[in-house]
């Protein structure tokens, strides 16, 4: 499989009630490191080039923009049932 161009990471703490940030991001070899670290770790990967773009121009630490909340909210949800299922088949 080829290299990400790009690749950015988001993190959301349930608990704190605010809204997603940029983690992580780069380009190249640096996206592939970012996946591989996700994927490592039993994180969905989400391939979506509109909001990587949207979010690479952002920087780390970054909340996301409001313009980005849907399709972010869209892969929580994703990730929350993953989660979920992954819990009860232990």
């Amino acid at each position: 499989m080829a290299e990400p161009d790009v690749a950015v990471a988001l993190h959301y703490d349930r608990a704190g009630g605010d809204v997603p940030r940029i983690s992580a991001k780069g380009r190249g070899a640096i996206a592939a490191q970012i996946i591989g670290i996700a994927t490592a770790h039993g994180i969905a990967v989400r391939r979506d080039q509109d909001l990587v773009t949207l979010l690479d121009k952002l920087k780390i630490d970054s909340p996301i923009p409001v313009a980005a909340f849907a399709a972010v909210a869209e892969i929580l949800a994703h990730l929350y049932r993953a989660n979920r299922r992954q819990a009860m088949t232990r």
